[in-house]
C-alpha cells in the first residue's frame, strides 16, 4: 500500500452489483481501483499479475467461487479478502477469525466504511499478513482432488458452465435475515421488484431479481414455470393440462400454479 491509496480489485458476477460497489468506494478517495473481474478464473490471474491490497470478492459465482479464489493464493502472497455476500454470516462463520471482514448485500455505505477502517488498520501492521497467512493455510488443509478441481476450473474455458450450488441459502427479509434450506422452498414469484419466497407455510419478501435468483438454485430442483415464477418440482403433486395449452401444477400443500405455454417443456420433467 502506498502512503496515500490502498489498491483494491472488485470481483462479482453480478454487473448490478459491481457497478454499485464501484459507485460506493468512489465516496472514499484513499482507495484506487485497479481491477474489476465477473469470474473467479479471471480473478485469480488478475490478483497475481496486479498484487492488489485488498480484494472485495463475491462468495458466490458460477464455476470458481470466492473460496476458490481465495484457495488458488496458496503459495503465493494474497492480498487482504472481504468477502461480499448475497448470505448471512452463517455461510462464512469458519473464516470469520482470518478474513479480514464480510459484508451482505446490498453493500452499506456506514458497513463499507467500518470495512475500509479495518483495511486501513491491517494494511499498516504486521496483522495482514498473518490474517491471511492463517486464512490460506486453513485453506490449504483441502484435499488433493479439490486441488485439481480448482487447477482445472481455473484453466478449463468451459469453466461457466459448471456451477455448485447450496443446500441452505439466506435471504434478507427486511430487518432480518431468513435461512433456509433449499428442499423447504416450495414456490416463488415475483411482486414488482420483490421476490416472494413460500416456505413452509410462510412467504418471505426479498429484493433481489428473478435472474439472480435463479443463479443460486440449483435448475435440476428449481424450474421456472412462467415468468414469474419458479417452483420446486419435488414440491408438485399434480399436473392438470388446460385446453389453451397451459397446464396446473398442484403442489403438496394444496397451492396452484400455472406453467405458462412459453416453459411447457418443463412438463417432461414431471413425466
Amino acid at each position: 500500500m502506498s502512503d496515500d491509496k490502498i489498491r483494491v480489485m472488485l470481483v462479482d458476477d453480478e454487473p448490478l452489483a459491481l457497478r454499485g460497489l464501484k459507485l460506493r468506494l468512489q465516496n472514499f478517495p484513499e482507495v484506487e481501483i485497479i481491477g474489476e473481474c465477473s469470474n473467479g478464473r479471471e480473478a485469480v490471474k488478475d490478483i497475481k499479475a496486479k498484487s492488489p491490497d485488498l480484494v472485495f470478492l463475491d462468495i458466490q459465482m458460477p464455476g470458481l467461487d470466492g473460496f476458490g479464489v481465495v484457495r488458488a493464493m496458496i503459495g503465493g502472497p494474497a492480498p487482504l479478502f472481504i468477502f461480499v455476500t448475497a448470505y448471512d454470516k452463517y455461510a462464512i462463520d469458519a473464516f470469520e477469525a482470518n478474513a479480514l471482514d464480510y459484508i451482505v448485500k446490498p453493500v452499506e455505505e456506514e458497513r463499507l466504511n467500518d470495512a475500509l477502517h479495518r483495511a486501513r488498520e491491517a494494511l499498516k501492521s504486521k496483522v495482514a499478513t498473518d490474517r491471511e497467512s492463517k486464512l490460506i493455510e486453513m485453506l490449504a488443509s483441502l484435499s488433493d482432488d479439490d486441488r485439481d478441481r480448482i487447477k482445472e476450473l481455473i484453466n478449463d474455458p468451459a469453466w461457466s458452465e459448471k456451477q455448485r450450488y447450496s443446500e441452505r441459502l439466506s435471504f434478507k427479509d427486511g430487518s432480518k435475515v431468513v435461512m433456509l434450506m433449499a428442499d423447504e422452498i416450495e414456490w416463488i414469484d415475483a411482486a414488482g421488484d420483490y421476490m416472494c419466497i413460500h416456505a413452509g407455510g410462510k412467504t418471505h419478501i426479498i429484493r433481489e431479481t428473478m435472474k439472480a435468483l435463479q443463479t443460486r438454485l440449483d435448475p435440476a430442483r428449481f424450474q421456472r414455470v412462467h415468468r414469474s415464477a419458479i417452483v420446486n418440482i419435488d414440491k408438485v403433486k399434480e399436473l392438470h393440462p388446460h385446453s389453451n395449452g397451459e397446464y396446473f401444477l398442484i403442489l403438496e400443500n394444496g397451492s396452484e400454479l400455472k406453467l405458462s405455454r412459453s416453459y411447457k417443456d418443463v412438463v417432461a420433467r414431471f413425466l
